[in-house]
């Protein structure tokens, strides 16, 4: 049995996190929250050339997906949460994730709001998530969307946790891989 994924994908301080939090406690199901930002994080605090760090974050993100597609093949549950700001991060999870399984969910905020959350975090790049706004969301399609602008993570949660039962067939993401055709392993940079 595959393991489904919620997946949940937004700019930076958008809310996700957040979210992924909430719907631990709200899903009926054992499910995992995977974060990119862990994944980041494991890595050593040694400093990185700017000529390298563009190659060791695209490794990262790679093994990121493997690592989450791995965890759904072995049957578990998994909630992500991602950021699509560039276009192979889709393309490689489109030729890893059983589209079946996976529920892609659009989480919103108004730029205004995740500028106020960033200066608040302060843990973020200035700007980070205005330069993300645009190519986030380009792809277009979600099976349910979210707007943490003025709704709670845990409202979020609960209508995501709601939506579950009814889950369109075909899924957006079959429909977006009949769009895009993954690249082969080793492509995209």
């Amino acid at each position: 049995m595959h393991g489904r994924i919620i997946f949940l994908n937004g700019t930076s301080s958008s809310g996700k996190s957040s979210i992924a939090r909430e719907l631990l406690q709200v899903l009926d199901e054992p499910y995992f929250h995977m974060p990119v930002d862990a994944f980041h994080a494991m890595r050593s605090r040694r400093e990185i050339d700017a000529d390298e760090l563009p190659g060791v974050l695209h490794r990262t993100w790679k093994g990121f997906h493997r690592a989450v597609a791995g965890m759904a093949a072995a049957g578990n549950n998994v909630v992500v949460d991602h950021v699509l700001s560039e276009e192979w991060r889709l393309t490689d999870c489109l030729g890893l994730f059983d589209p079946r399984e996976v529920v892609l969910v659009g989480v919103r905020c108004s730029p205004e709001e995740l500028e106020r959350r960033e200066r608040a975090r302060g843990d973020r790049p200035a700007g980070l998530a205005a330069r993300q706004f645009e190519r986030v969301h380009a792809h277009g399609l979600y099976d349910v969307e979210c707007d943490t602008t003025t709704t709670s993570a845990a409202d979020c949660a609960r209508r995501i946790s709601a939506f579950l039962p009814h889950r369109p067939s075909p899924t957006a993401f079959e429909r977006l891989g009949r769009k895009v055709v993954p690249a082969p392993e080793g492509a995209g940079r």
